[in-house]
């Protein structure tokens, strides 16, 4: 056990116990203390100094320096510093010092706040925090635990829920994504949750999650569910186009609540579903066609391409063709919009990204969950993936599809070429 003293302003001292860390943080750690203990008597002494000409009826001053705060610990990103904090007697009426550099009942820097929800989200379990907040911060992390995080939970739930009912009056999207998932997470006797979300891409051309709803499936009342909400708190008209999977759930519902709105199926799931009713020995080829017909140029160049695979395959593996053919007139509607949107749209990449982190999170997530906090920390996870997301390209484009101007393979139709095909 070594102890080391720190020599501060006004002959203060203060006293560290540290076990089994190298120099360097040693160093840090006795560094970052004698700054904070500086920054608090310079703050104390300039607000005396500010107020020395104040004094009563017999010339004593009402602002004076009255000894220190109650010993205590601050958990930092330099570990556990201990700080006798000086404390200011004003004596005038409805007045009193409150510092700034450490307000009142703060035991945790902000950055440390941070920390938790971010290890939380990258997968680390409650289980497991103790000791990676150790491997961090060392071993005397104090005020740091797994009953850390319900609390955090408690507030996501809450800040979920007033996300939830916000008003989508100002709202308008072009776009939407949407897919499901089945988390891992165990909720007692109840059945496993499917959450079910819906990205969406406003005018400006950024992306941005609308909704998420937990469910039981991905059916048809619970994808309503969730668009009826979308329209009672405003959204009164729908995208211009929606892209998803095959499950008929979500197409059922949208073709009810937004009727108007173009459908478009991920041309990635297609191809899944398809090559899992070939043979490997002949998947490679079969996919490089499929590839064939969504990347051709032109409609007309992909329904060639798709007639070709239809005839290729047809006899030998039938049942691939008809999976093919049971969605033609909804795999082939982003050639009614802007090119520069195309690899946006023919597929639910956008949205996908975000659902992988929410499955490797609940992956984690070992003991029995609520409903309400699964919902909460998907909520918070695609929250923090939004920040990253890249915008629509082309935003001129994204206003002329709101005008209401036809696009034919990608291209404005205008007087010149709407006599073409």
């Amino acid at each position: 056990m070594k102890e080391s003293t720190i020599s501060l302003p006004e002959n203060q001292t203060l006293e560290f116990q540290y076990q089994n860390q190298s120099s360097l943080d040693l160093l840090l750690r006795e560094g970052a203390q004698q700054m904070l203990m500086i920054a608090l008597e310079q703050e104390v002494q300039d607000y005396l100094d500010r107020h020395s000409h104040i004094v009563d009826k017999d010339g004593k001053r009402l602002v004076v320096r009255n000894g220190s705060h109650k010993q205590r610990q601050i958990l930092s990103g330099a570990g556990q510093l201990t700080v006798n904090q000086p404390r200011v007697n004003d004596r005038r009426p409805d007045e009193q010092f409150t510092s700034s550099v450490l307000p009142p009942y703060l035991r945790k820097c902000p950055s440390i706040e941070n920390l938790i929800p971010a290890l939380y989200l990258k997968g680390i379990s409650t289980s497991q925090f103790q000791t990676a907040l150790e491997a961090i911060l060392g071993t005397n992390c104090r005020g740091l635990s797994s009953s850390t995080v319900s609390d955090m939970m408690k507030t996501w739930q809450d800040e979920f829920d007033v996300w939830n009912e916000r008003d989508l009056s100002d709202k308008e999207y072009i776009y939407f994504w949407a897919d499901g998932v089945h988390l891992k997470v165990r909720l007692g006797d109840q059945p496993k949750a499917s959450l079910l979300v819906i990205m969406g891409a406003t005018k400006a051309g950024d992306k941005e999650i609308v909704g998420i709803y937990s469910g039981y499936s991905e059916s048809t009342e619970s994808w309503r569910e969730l668009l009826r909400s979308f329209k009672e708190r405003g959204l009164k008209k729908g995208p211009k186009l929606a892209a998803g999977d095959g499950a008929l759930g979500f197409w059922n519902a949208i073709s009810d609540v937004y009727p108007d709105v173009a459908q478009q199926r991920c041309w990635v799931h297609k191809t899944a579903n398809i090559l899992d009713k070939m043979p490997k020995c002949v998947q490679e080829r079969a996919k490089s066609a499929i590839h064939n017909i969504y990347l051709s140029d032109t409609k007309e160049h992909a329904l060639e391409a798709y007639k070709s695979f239809i005839e290729k395959y047809e006899d030998k593996y039938p049942k691939a063709t008809q999976c093919l053919e049971n969605s033609k007139d909804q795999l082939f509607a982003f050639y009614d919009f802007p090119a520069k949107h195309w690899r946006h749209i023919r597929t639910t990449n956008a949205i996908e990204s975000v659902f992988a982190t929410v499955k490797h999170r609940t992956r984690q997530t070992k003991g029995s969950g609520s409903r309400r906090a699964a919902e909460a920390m998907a909520w918070k996870l695609c929250m923090e993936a939004q920040k990253h997301w890249k915008r629509l390209n082309g935003a001129s484009c994204i206003i002329k599809v709101f005008q209401g101007i036809t696009f034919k393979d990608g291209e404005e139709l205008t007087e010149e070429n709407q006599h073409v095909g």
